[in-house]
């Protein structure tokens, strides 16, 4: 919250410093008149009125009327122009989905655990929910959102420089409420073109003997009931769409950094990392199988 990444973060930081710093000289002077009173040994006669109207009526309306106009006047600036892309974030239990719509072929385009924005345009994400009520709050971005069975908020960003910023829910939604992070990554906007282009294109089938034997214990599994993999299987969108998981950040919701060993790790121990989750552990498969199947997920970049 204090390395604001977006113009609204930087006024939402600016107005709390302002009340911050107003809360603290009243605090003090309330605190200075406390010690002068304790320390006053005679007592005068004081004209009550002035008291009442001086301290209940002129310094509360002087003081919150100063901060209202000055609030309502900053808050206001917070929204950028509405056009621009739009993207779908969707909170399930215990992991986001995020969808766009690649503006050259009109495709839409999943992808899971992590926001990806061209810096400096605007861009307005849809909110919403798959199942109980989340809180989409990327503290860097500015503000907090809920998100709601049956209803899409709209809250509109627009990151100034590239880099990443991670997010949390912040309403409590479940057993791994605490695991539930999000990756907004803001690239070059000729970076994030050919990234989602890139997105938009199925995944390609595995070249190495081993990823092969990998994509046979996908299907093997059943893998493919809760995960789509464009190109190779196609699912019912139950859990994380797979098309190129390797070219995420993180595994699990922010648990792991993505990497072939993690994949191995991940698969075998998902209800030791993230008790709860419904997606079953996978530790009865012998040592071959499961780096097949890492090396194949790994492949899917």
């Amino acid at each position: 919250m204090l390395r604001p990444a977006t113009p609204s973060a930087e006024i939402t930081l600016e107005i709390a410093i302002v009340l911050t710093i107003g809360a603290v000289a009243i605090f003090v002077g309330v605190m200075w008149l406390l010690l002068r009173a304790l320390q006053q040994r005679e007592r005068r006669p004081v004209t009550a009125w002035k008291w009442l109207i001086g301290g209940g009526v002129v310094f509360p309306v002087v003081v919150l009327s100063a901060l209202l106009a000055y609030s309502t006047a900053r808050t206001i600036q917070l929204l950028p122009a509405q056009d621009g892309l739009v993207i779908e974030v969707s909170g399930v239990q215990w992991w986001w989905e995020v969808r766009y719509r690649d503006p050259a072929t009109g495709r839409e385009v999943r992808s899971a655990n992590e926001v990806r924005v061209p810096a400096g345009r605007p861009v307005t994400l849809g909110l919403t929910t798959a199942d109980v009520i989340h809180s989409f709050w990327i503290p860097a971005l500015g503000g907090k959102m809920d998100m709601i069975p049956g209803r899409v908020n709209q809250l509109r960003v627009q990151v100034t420089q590239p880099g990443v910023h991670r997010g949390v829910c912040a309403e409590f939604c479940g057993d791994q409420h605490a695991k539930m992070a999000l990756h907004v990554v803001a690239m070059v906007p000729a970076e994030f073109d050919a990234w989602l282009a890139a997105q938009a294109v199925p995944a390609s089938a595995p070249s190495s003997a081993l990823a092969q034997l990998g994509q046979r214990v996908f299907g093997e599994q059943r893998c493919s009931v809760c995960h789509s993999v464009r190109g190779i299987a196609e699912a019912l969108q139950l859990g994380p769409d797979l098309t190129h998981v390797a070219s995420r950040l993180y595994l699990g919701a922010g648990e792991l950094p993505t990497r072939s060993d993690n994949f191995r790790h991940w698969v075998a121990n998902v209800q030791h990392i993230k008790p709860g989750a419904r997606m079953p552990a996978y530790d009865h498969l012998d040592e071959q199988a499961l780096t097949a199947l890492a090396a194949f997920l790994d492949g899917l970049k």
